[in-house]
């Protein structure tokens, strides 16, 4: 077949630009797999093929983790789908510059895959239009100054995504031309070459637009359409081949390989898709839990956390990389949505920035010559090099957030990638990684930053050395002393038995009642423990506790980077546990619950560890526990005799719950202490707006409630005022972290006159034991009266 001028011509251009595209895009690939190699080995990402190809399936093609907002979720299928799909309408575009009348072999002229292929393309230009309308009504600049952050577009590379949106609605737009005008052609031709209208169900009257036109007329333009679509298509390869940072392109590639090796892949009864929460590592050095009485071994080049960006796993260089950039991260973070500089979605993206800023030295380490090879690189590389991972950024000073992030361009020299108030301002709630549709593990790198500060350059918030000294020498945040670990429980109607004193070891009991430093100390959730305490023994649940024996689990030491702390008092309750035969234990604290149920097993402590709500409950269920009088307004937490005269409170209570964090979000327990707040008789449960997985921190988490909240509004705040918003009498919770700040955050609300006084914050096992005693109280014999 003789090609004409222009096919020539157009042939030409597309070869070349296919050339070019396909080699630097096959060069960038390359480089990507170098960068991210050059992070530290990490063990844990392997095995599990079939859980880890059930999450593949589920979070790609079953887009399971956009389920949560269906428009976007669907639209944004149908642009995956279309993405992949319509490549084949590629293929055929490059025989149609040669061959106007060319079609796919075998497939091309079938009905089905023609019909498959103009439903595809439609959608995916409703869909690309849709999601374009979205950016744009949540865009930024729709609300003024400081609240423009409130969008979770905020700090995004718009252009980037503006030309993908592009990209794919060209590519659109071409496959529906060609369809068109492949229909017009054929009835301009005749004979063979005509094919009905059912074979162009969607674009057969494009075509028919185009019936004047001479058979030429209609070839060249195929041809012209076809090359439009080809240039489209290269452009786009050879743009993010230049850009490796460009992750609104990059993750329709990496982020297969993200979800695959996910921490914890799989599915889970109660939680349905695992996220990587729950358990955090252990400090790794070369790919293997640190020993810390072996720390004189180590060599010079070994870092504790991550105080340079090699230090992150390779897992954690491809978290940077694959991050789309879609904000879901920076809409649910407490920080963030507080006006404090964290956003968890500006630290990745300034991650992956310095990343690939530095690779170039870390790359020419890796080669012969390595030394002169970063004496030729240019400054900007250089800088990028010297520059602290966390340090002062001069954010405050500008009053810029976003300087807070791997700020550029003069005076970058010097100056942190990540600002320290960045760092301290997290909760590790794991809203983040909830709400992440790539699964970033955002928790974990602030983590491992955090244990570099602390461990290395022992630059942390002044609050934390007192938490550090009182862990140390009384095993409690408090520094309280451990003789009066039973407090709590004086004044009983029955005895608390203690192992050691009353049982051997809890081979003689069901449950070990792990009380918790804020249970035996606080005096707020004291009561907590007494209730439930006072439920086990009504349930007829044989228990004990360890008393004086018992020290803090750890968590707020490691969540603030104390690892090494951690570890000693772990290893410690560990040696107490084992000892004293624990096998089943119950506890009324969220990160005590987290931590010995996810975390104790790293140092040879598996247990069977419930949360309080869970075992309540299971007994409720099992008629064990009856609560059967009405629970009214009336105060629970401190009931208060009527005034002479006055009637006493009447009406059913009206309850709204909070979601620990650590207990929801980390581990996936909603179901029970809803369920135990329906078995109550009088109560009408009104959610708030932000529950379940998507609940607000308390902001106490991350060992946040031993430090200072200087910047923005405080969380509690926030929380606080959603509750009271609901017209609730109560205020649920299941943590005493949270207690201590919903509790704090409504004297606030009080004082201001914005909620009632009559409100209060009480646990569910409080509100149990209430129904249940009220209940029995009912049934006593009336006092003689004379």
């Amino acid at each position: 077949m003789e090609l004409s001028g222009l096919q020539i011509a157009v042939v030409t251009v597309i070869a070349v630009l296919s050339v070019v595209g396909v080699a630097l895009f096959a060069r960038t690939v390359g480089h990507l797999v170098r960068v991210i190699r050059v992070g530290q080995p990490d063990p844990t990402r392997g095995g599990q093929a079939g859980a880890r190809a059930y999450s593949l399936f589920a979070e790609s093609l079953g887009h399971a983790r956009l389920g949560k907002w269906p428009l976007v979720g669907i639209m944004h299928w149908l642009v995956f789908v279309g993405f992949g799909a319509l490549f084949f309408t590629l293929v055929t575009a490059y025989g149609q510059v040669v061959d106007p009348e060319f079609a796919l072999p075998l497939v091309g002229r079938w009905v089905v895959y023609e019909w498959v292929t103009e439903i595809i393309g439609w959608l995916t230009l409703v869909a690309i239009v849709a999601l374009i309308v979205v950016r744009q009504k949540a865009h930024p600049r729709s609300a003024a100054g400081e609240a423009g952050r409130r969008s979770r577009f905020f700090g995004s590379t718009f252009w980037q995504a503006y030309y993908v949106e592009f990209t794919i609605a060209a590519v659109a737009v071409c496959v529906i031309t060609l369809r068109g005008l492949e229909y017009a052609l054929g009835q301009a031709l005749g004979g063979e070459s005509a094919h009905g209208a059912v074979h162009f169900p969607l674009t057969f009257w494009i075509g028919n637009l185009f019936s004047g036109a001479s058979a030429g007329a209609l070839e060249n333009a195929i041809v012209l359409v076809a090359a439009l679509k080809i240039v489209v298509s290269m452009a786009w390869f050879i743009t993010i081949a230049l850009q490796p940072t460009m992750g609104v392109a990059w993750h329709r590639f990496l982020a297969f390989p993200n979800i695959w090796f996910k921490r914890h892949p799989g599915k889970d009864p109660e939680r349905g898709l695992v996220t990587s929460l729950g358990a955090l590592q252990p400090v790794m050095v070369k790919g293997a839990p640190l020993d810390f009485e072996q720390m004189d071994e180590l060599d010079e080049d070994d870092a504790l956390g991550v105080g340079k960006v090699e230090d992150f796993t390779w897992k954690g260089l491809l978290d940077f990389t694959t991050c789309t950039e879609c904000g879901r991260c920076q809409s649910q973070c407490p920080a963030w949505n507080t006006d404090k500089p964290l956003s968890p979605k500006l630290a990745i993206l300034a991650l992956r920035d310095h990343a690939h800023a530095k690779a170039p030295w870390l790359l020419a380490a890796q080669t012969p010559g390595g030394a002169e090879q970063r004496d030729a690189l240019d400054a900007a590389t250089k800088i990028a090099a010297a520059r602290p991972l966390v340090g002062d950024t001069g954010w405050a000073e500008s009053g810029d957030v976003l300087r807070a992030y791997n700020p550029g361009g003069e005076g970058a020299e010097g100056l942190g990638v990540i600002d320290p108030d960045v760092l301290w301002s997290c909760t590790t709630c794991g809203a983040c990684v909830e709400q992440c549709p790539v699964d970033i593990e955002h928790v974990d790198h602030i983590v491992d930053m955090r244990r570099n500060q602390v461990l290395i350059e022992s630059a942390f918030p002044s609050e934390l050395g007192g938490l550090f000294k009182n862990l140390e020498k009384n095993s409690n945040p408090w520094g309280m002393s451990p003789r009066l670990r039973m407090d709590w429980a004086k004044g009983l109607p029955f005895e608390v038995k203690q192992v050691g004193t009353d049982v051997e070891d809890l081979s003689e009991v069901e449950y070990l009642f792990w009380v918790g430093c804020a249970g035996a100390f606080e005096d707020r959730q004291k009561k907590t423990t007494r209730a439930i305490a006072e439920l086990l023994n009504t349930a007829g649940v044989t228990f004990a506790v360890l008393g004086d024996g018992e020290g803090c689990t750890g968590d707020p030491a490691r969540r603030s980077g104390n690892e090494f702390l951690f570890q000693m008092l772990a290893q410690a309750n560990v040696e107490m546990l084992n000892e004293v035969k624990a096998t089943k234990v119950v506890v009324s604290c969220a990160h005590c619950f987290n931590t010995l149920k996810n975390e104790y097993p790293q140092l040879g402590g598996s247990y069977e560890v419930v949360h309080h709500t869970q075992l309540l409950n299971k007994l409720v269920r099992e008629r064990r526990l009856l609560p059967v009088a009405p629970l009214s307004k009336a105060s629970v937490d401190a009931p208060k005799a009527p005034a002479a005269g006055a009637a006493a409170p009447t009406g059913g209570a009206k309850v709204t719950y909070h979601d620990p964090c650590y207990i929801g979000r980390h581990n996936g327990v909603y179901t029970p202490p809803r369920e135990l707040i329906g078995a109550l008789p009088g109560v009408t449960l009104e959610e708030m707006p932000r529950n379940s997985n998507r609940s607000f921190c308390c902001g106490a988490g991350g060992a946040r409630m031993w430090m200072e909240e200087k910047l923005g509004q405080r969380i509690n705040s926030n929380r606080t005022e959603e509750a009271v918003a609901t017209g609730a009498d109560k205020i649920a919770v299941a943590c005493p972290f949270c207690r201590v700040m919903l509790s704090d955050g409504l004297t606030t609300q009080q004082a201001a006159g914005n909620a009632s006084d009559e409100v209060e914050v009480v646990d569910v096992a409080q509100m149990l034991l209430a129904a249940v005693k009220r209940a029995d109280d009912d049934k006593a014999p009336a006092a003689a009266t004379v």
